[in-house]
């Protein structure tokens, strides 16, 4: 089970940088962040579907790529993403 329609819907509105704002990196990233969490949860209980840890290995390489893209981009913005959704350290 992915993210539900209500659950993207508050993501969204959580990081959305403006009233029309659906797709920016920030949504993106928050995006993928609650998929990562949610496929991070089901392989504590089902650690032999490697079919879906390629998927999980995917998600994260593209949420690692946006971020990049921020940083070189937007380096504020950057440091807010990662301090509200606590992905770095």
């Amino acid at each position: 089970m992915s993210l539900t329609k209500d659950r993207k819907k508050e993501l969204i509105g959580a990081y959305r940088r403006g009233t029309a704002d659906t797709g920016s990196a920030e949504i993106q990233i928050a995006l993928l962040s609650g998929r990562i969490t949610h496929l991070t949860e089901h392989f504590k209980t089902h650690s032999k579907d490697h079919a879906s840890r390629r998927g999980l290995l995917m998600m994260v390489s593209r949420r690692r790529r946006l971020l990049d893209y921020l940083k070189r981009v937007a380096p504020q913005r950057y440091l807010d993403i990662i301090k509200r959704l606590e992905i770095r350290k």
